[in-house]
């Protein structure tokens, strides 16, 4: 058996990473270049594509205009072989919203469609309906990193391996029990803290394109529990569609976030998954909503 390495980025290190790869080169008229996060695999992380997306129309967009909401579609599987380029267009500055309509292409052609919209600082009725889950707090968790290490020891060289070893910039802790090998029959329900492993600077905007980055990771999966099966098992071919974010709250993703989520349909080789972020105080700061391709490979 092949031995695990000791050596890894430091926290600092790891979320700088983060930070650099969704701060986009601009190319002069609305287009910006994303930079390539090679992870082994040869694909695009999907949350990567949203995360620069949004940070690309951002930065047409006045400082005094948040993002309110995201939807994008994925159209093709992008590769990690090449940067991405961007290309925003504006359709809307109004008084209050601006809208950005933006398309990720490598190559000539497009891996992604976003829309995003941004609004000024605005007063209006506030109500949340949605409760935080009563769950254990994260301090009571195992770091899935220590989880997914143990699981390795026991694979041997590849990319699964590869994949469960690689020192992540974020730190999530799951309330459920958690086998990336042989995953457990259960409800599509799924709650896990995460945090960024180190601080990151205090720029709202950034605070929101990690989390878009963040949202992509384990939704998709809610879907599979019933099944018992797994994304990274070798059973299933999954491929996320449609990606929908609404930001609520301003939070920090570098403070504790808990993110809930469950899958209320699959079916037709697709799957249905929505998520919900709430913050330690029990503020839902974001709500997600994903479809994605879901076909039996065994």
């Amino acid at each position: 058996m092949a031995t695990i390495q000791n050596t890894k980025p430091t926290p600092e290190k790891l979320v700088a990473d983060l930070t650099l790869l969704l701060d986009l080169e601009p190319q002069g008229g609305d287009r910006f270049i994303g930079r390539r996060h090679p992870e082994g695999t040869g694909r695009v992380f999907g949350g990567q594509a949203i995360a620069q997306a949004l940070g690309a129309a951002r930065r047409t967009v006045e400082p005094d205009r948040e993002a309110h909401s995201l939807h994008a579609y994925f159209l093709r599987p992008g590769t990690d072989d090449c940067p991405i380029e961007y290309r925003v267009k504006r359709d809307l500055d109004g008084r209050s919203f601006s809208n950005r309509r933006v398309v990720a292409s490598q190559d000539g052609k497009p891996i992604l469609n976003l829309t995003a919209s941004f609004q000024k600082p605005s007063d209006g009725p506030s109500n949340q309906h949605s409760s935080m889950p009563d769950v254990p707090g994260p301090e009571d968790l195992e770091p899935d990193a220590i989880i997914r290490r143990r699981f390795a020891e026991h694979l041997p060289e590849g990319p699964v391996r590869q994949l469960l070893l690689r020192p992540q910039p974020v730190d999530f802790r799951s309330v459920e029990d958690r086998d990336w090998l042989k995953p457990k029959v259960r409800d599509p329900v799924s709650h896990v803290w995460f945090r960024t492993v180190a601080p990151l600077p205090p720029d709202r905007p950034m605070h929101r394109a990690v989390l878009s980055y963040i949202s992509d990771f384990q939704v998709l999966a809610t879907a599979l529990h019933p099944f018992g099966k797994g994304i990274h098992t070798g059973e299933v071919k999954a491929a996320s569609l449609d990606h929908t974010i609404w930001f609520h709250e301003p939070f920090s993703v570098d403070d504790w976030l808990l993110y809930v989520t469950d899958s209320p349909w699959s079916g037709h080789g697709r799957g249905c998954a929505k998520g919900q972020v709430f913050a330690r105080d029990g503020r839902l700061v974001a709500s997600v909503m994903q479809e994605g391709m879901l076909r039996h490979l065994t």
